[in-house]
């Protein structure tokens, strides 16, 4: 089957050679082995959410869709294949009784899309969704299978649970689950400076914790949110003080159906993770360059976010605690200036970028900022000999000097 693929906020459109949607397993170990016999490139895709071009190939585009469901669960992990959608996902973990640590802002990815390139939430005790990944099955660039987990390949771990689909496709995750509970979400609006005064405290008092900058206002929407089994044992503003009035939203239920959001408006985004120590000078930078440069055109919100270190090779928090600086922005408004100067700033801070987001970074700017990525180059060589998983945009991102 051939059409053209067009991703979610409507920037990234190609038409593939072949757009094939396999049933299980052995139908994406013939379409691997069958590309690799005639030099053809292969990409694995969930929904589309992606604005980067991780996916773009003139071969095959491996659609994950048939690929979907919880397979199994015991209490404390849970295996799903990679087409699932978090939503979906959500869904039926907690009819079995179980829960995600924590989630993102958006339900409608698949759940390999989503621990491929690092999405997130927020929370200081908290890594990306790639951090809950306990074991992968992949069919590699020589169309074996492969499980990757704690007792089989556990070497390979680090560099398979965000793999940016450069190790091979991905067909089953287990993830590290726990049993369901309710959360409690509430947001306030409050000025900008209030926000950032009052920030460390809010962010240690509160279980997950963002907030919104409105530039043209200068407001911020602070979200906070806390289980609703611990939310009477501690204050919600201990020593701060409330900002304006009554929450804006008051929302309980699971955390499947209360941390994601419904976003019908379609927009650009720019993400860098940032040191937290740097976060402080890198947003007053930000906003500087927004309100002299850029309030023309920056329609929409800047995002504050926060996510836990971990040891995941091409992780953004690899190695250190990570607050996240997002610049959203209307598909139907310009951006490439905006975000072009937004990302100067962003790297002089030592940010890196978000995979799946736009940035204009290349091996040669990438490879200093993560400590394991000549480890991660040899484990992709070594699994795709051929390069049947690199295209040009991926060979772009990991190989070139």
């Amino acid at each position: 089957m051939t059409r053209a693929f067009v991703n979610w906020s409507g920037s990234l459109s190609f038409t593939p050679q072949r757009w094939v949607e396999p049933a299980d397993e052995d139908e994406v170990r013939a379409l691997v082995r069958q590309a690799r016999e005639t030099g053809t490139t292969v990409r694995p895709v969930g929904s589309g959410h992606s604005s980067s071009p991780l996916v773009r190939t003139d071969g095959i585009l491996l659609g994950l869709d048939r690929l979907a469901g919880v397979i199994s669960d015991d209490g404390r992990l849970a295996t799903a294949w990679a087409g699932t959608k978090l939503k979906a996902l959500g869904e039926g973990l907690y009819d079995a009784g179980l829960a995600m640590d924590n989630l993102g802002d958006v339900d409608y990815q698949s759940i390999a899309g989503a621990t491929a390139t690092g999405t997130h939430g927020t929370g200081l005790g908290f890594g990306n969704l790639s951090t809950q990944v306990t074991g992968v099955r992949l069919v590699t660039g020589t169309g074996d299978t492969l499980d990757v987990d704690a007792e089989r390949n556990p070497h390979l771990l680090p560099a398979a649970r965000l793999s940016l689909g450069a190790l091979g496709v991905v067909t089953r995750i287990t993830l590290d689950v726990q049993p369901r509970y309710e959360l409690h979400r509430r947001s306030w609006c409050a000025h900008l400076d209030w926000t950032l005064d009052h920030l460390a405290e809010l962010q240690h008092t509160n279980r997950n914790m963002d907030f919104y900058w409105y530039p043209r206002s200068d407001r911020t929407q602070i979200r906070v949110i806390n289980r609703t089994d611990e939310a009477n044992q501690r204050p919600l503003w201990p020593g701060t003080g409330q900002p304006d009035g009554e929450p804006r939203q008051s929302q309980v239920g699971p955390t499947h159906r209360t941390i994601p959001r419904n976003r019908e408006l379609r927009f650009e985004e720019i993400e860098y993770m940032l040191p937290s120590e740097a976060f402080p000078a890198c947003f007053a930078e930000v906003r500087r360059r927004i309100r002299e440069r850029h309030r023309r055109v920056a329609g929409w919100r800047v995002l504050v976010r926060t996510i836990a270190p971990d040891d995941i090779w091409l992780s953004n928090a690899y190695g250190r605690p990570t607050t996240t600086i997002a610049c959203l922005q209307n598909t139907s408004l310009p951006y490439e200036e905006y975000f072009r100067d937004m990302e100067a700033v962003f790297r002089h801070y030592g940010g890196r970028p978000h995979w799946g987001k736009r940035h204009w970074l290349r091996a040669r700017e990438l490879r200093p900022l993560y400590p394991r990525w000549d480890d991660f180059r040899a484990v992709r060589r070594r699994l795709d000999p051929d390069g049947v998983f690199l295209t040009p945009d991926l060979a772009r991102l990991l190989e070139e000097s």
